[in-house]
């Protein structure tokens, strides 16, 4: 039997905060990239597309076209540490087309940027998860009651997904409890 699939209302507002919420994230973690790559702006780029959008831009081509080029960018990365900040660059502009499906995988365009910056930061300290579970805690509370609501119509997180996956699900549980 297929699975039924239930919409779930979001607003330009919801999805600004969202957009807010994961560029947050994933500035936090740009120097990394930089350090890696530093003429390279195209997670920048992505980041500064999502604030613009989350403080009233355009949800348009330019936003899907930086996302895709940060994705592009974390391909040219020397370090992994570098292309998980990429990815966390990608998810923040990413965001924005979160999807209006109760479906526990667009969960990830809501806590990826988050997930991928705490994989960045653990990958630079030498793999150490307590400091990904530290930097989860602080993008927890970085999370706007907007934000929380948001997540609360969808499904929890899904299992899989490695290591990020975990940071998700770690992420997620922290935002609904």
């Amino acid at each position: 039997m297929a699975e039924e699939t239930t919409e779930i209302v979001l607003s330009s507002r919801d999805l600004r905060e969202v957009t807010a919420f994961a560029a947050e994230c994933a500035v936090g973690v740009l120097a990394i990239f930089e350090a890696d790559q530093p003429a390279d702006s195209r997670p920048r780029d992505a980041i500064d597309t999502a604030r613009e959008f989350a403080r009233g831009g355009e949800r348009g081509k330019s936003l899907r076209d930086a996302a895709w080029a940060a994705l592009a960018a974390a391909k040219g990365t020397d370090t992994e540490a570098a292309r998980e900040a990429a990815w966390a660059a990608m998810a923040a502009a990413g965001a924005a087309y979160l999807h209006p499906l109760a479906k526990a995988t667009q969960v990830k365009h809501i806590l990826g940027a988050g997930a991928y910056a705490a994989r960045a930061s653990e990958l630079v300290a030498g793999d150490d998860r307590t400091v990904g579970a530290e930097h989860i805690e602080r993008a927890a509370r970085r999370a706007t009651p907007v934000v929380v609501d948001v997540l609360g119509r969808f499904p929890a997180a899904p299992g899989g997904g490695g290591r990020v996956g975990e940071l998700i699900r770690m992420l997620d549980a922290a935002l609904r409890h």
